[in-house]
């Protein structure tokens, strides 16, 4: 692999991390196929894990985190008014009206992505639609900036602003991150900012940009687990994520 220069890689690379990506968008999107009444959150994780192993990658989450405390498995699985970093459950059975999300890692080649979607499990209110639409949405916006010259405070001002247009906040305690070399990189990305701040953005950069909306407040709290991030309030949240390279003239997205 060619020398490491910074957190910018080379094309190389991110050709890798792209292929890397393409598989693991895959994967991702047929676990959440899986998503429905009845079904365990384990079986969802057990689906996209092996589904990593047969691709020939290993599920960056698994394990990762302090030795005392490593995180038990490939998928987070983050039901309702869980932000984050749910655990994945045998005793967790899905049902209609939730919405979940899926949040995965590879290592391919080397190489790291990071991808995630929020889905319904059945029928899902009026509110927690709307919900998924604009952190989805917050996401576009923030792709639309991702070129070389802007700075990270475009992106989360355009998902901040999108996601308070809908009538949500944009989380402040959790942010998205560089990715390639390691499940997580410098610098961070906020959902939250102001236009013409922060870092500028470099071609050759890669990023996990991922907008986490929540329905009330934006205030979270942590589970005795070290792992669980869920909302203040007991309100819905939502998150969605794609592994992009800066370029030139825009973003390419890898996931």
């Amino acid at each position: 692999m060619p020398a490491r220069q910074g957190l910018i890689k080379t094309s190389e690379e991110i050709k890798t991390i792209a292929e890397g990506g393409r598989i693991l968008h895959d994967i991702l999107h047929n676990t959440a196929d899986l998503v429905k009444p009845g079904v365990a959150t384990w079986q969802l994780n057990e689906f996209a894990e092996k589904a990593i192993v047969k691709a020939g990658g290993r599920p960056s989450f698994k394990n990762y985190g302090p030795k005392k405390n490593q995180f038990p498995a490939g998928l987070c699985t983050s039901i309702n008014d869980v932000v984050v970093h749910g655990i994945p459950s045998r005793d967790v059975i899905l049902k209609s009206g939730d919405i979940i999300g899926l949040d995965i890692g590879m290592e391919y080649k080397g190489l790291y992505t990071d991808t995630a979607i929020t889905v319904g499990v059945g029928e899902i209110s009026l509110q927690a639609q709307k919900l998924l639409v604009a952190t989805k949405k917050s996401l576009d916006a923030a792709i639309k900036l991702a070129k070389a010259g802007n700075k990270i405070g475009d992106l989360s001002f355009a998902m901040q602003s999108v996601a308070e247009a809908a009538g949500f906040s944009a989380v402040r305690d959790l942010v998205g991150h560089g990715v390639g070399y390691d499940v997580h990189e410098d610098p961070a990305i906020p959902c939250f900012g102001k236009k013409g701040t922060g870092d500028v953005l470099l071609e050759g950069m890669v990023l996990a940009i991922e907008p986490m909306l929540c329905e009330h407040e934006y205030f979270v709290t942590a589970d005795p687990d070290g792992w669980t991030i869920r909302t203040q309030d007991g309100g819905l949240s939502a998150h969605f994520e794609h592994t992009i390279a800066i370029g030139k003239n825009g973003a390419r997205v890898l996931t």
